[in-house]
């Protein structure tokens, strides 16, 4: 069954097509249009403005806080009863370094937000914060998919890996076309949407 949706898809696999097409598109408009430049760098707040941004043509639930509990594999991200305070929590965490801008992407991720949609929000959202406290980015397109999704496995007991994997990526290139749009690209391919190409949006 596909997730109750402002299209009308009732099949998962169309749903997934066009979810890839529309947002993909819009994080293209994200950079194009400036507006990650007018956001504060690792607030909460911002991650619903980017998370709204790219997926409010789809679902109602776009920059709201999930109302179910959630899990993958054997993880269960925070439940629901602690959600806000969890939030709370990340929104006041350091990130004035490499490695405390990691802590903080870490432990947004563990808390899990939104519905769907929470990895494709994230990774913008924590290039922001390095790009402005520390002047990098990560190129996604260097971070194997296999290697990235097992680092952020275990990143909630040990952040040592994935933080050797970022670290290894980081370019001061951080207005290039290029590394964004092919950053989106790998960015969705972790997540299984290859469909569609940014460039041919």
């Amino acid at each position: 069954m596909a997730l109750e949706n402002k299209l009308g898809i009732k099949s998962s696999a169309e749903l997934a097509r066009e979810e890839e097409r529309i947002s993909k598109k819009k994080a293209v408009e994200l950079f194009e249009n400036g507006m990650l430049e007018k956001l504060e760098a690792g607030k909460f707040q911002t991650l619903c403005e980017i998370h709204k941004y790219l997926f409010d043509d789809i679902y109602d639930f776009a920059g709201k806080i999930r109302t179910v509990n959630l899990s993958k594999g054997n993880f269960r991200f925070a439940p629901l009863m602690y959600l806000e305070t969890a939030i709370k929590n990340v929104d006041k965490m350091p990130q004035n370094t490499f490695d405390e801008i990691v802590e903080k992407y870490v432990e947004m991720n563990i808390v899990h937000p939104f519905r769907e949609g929470n990895g494709r929000s994230m990774r913008i959202w924590l290039d922001m914060m390095l790009k402005k406290q520390i002047g990098q980015v990560v190129d996604w397109s260097k971070i194997e998919k296999e290697d990235y999704l097992m680092a952020m496995e275990r990143s909630p007991i040990k952040d040592i890996e994935i933080k050797y994997i970022l670290n290894a990526a980081l370019t001061d290139q951080i207005n290039d076309r290029e590394i964004y749009m092919k950053g989106i690209d790998h960015s969705y391919y972790y997540e299984g949407y290859v469909t569609y190409k940014t460039e041919e949006l």
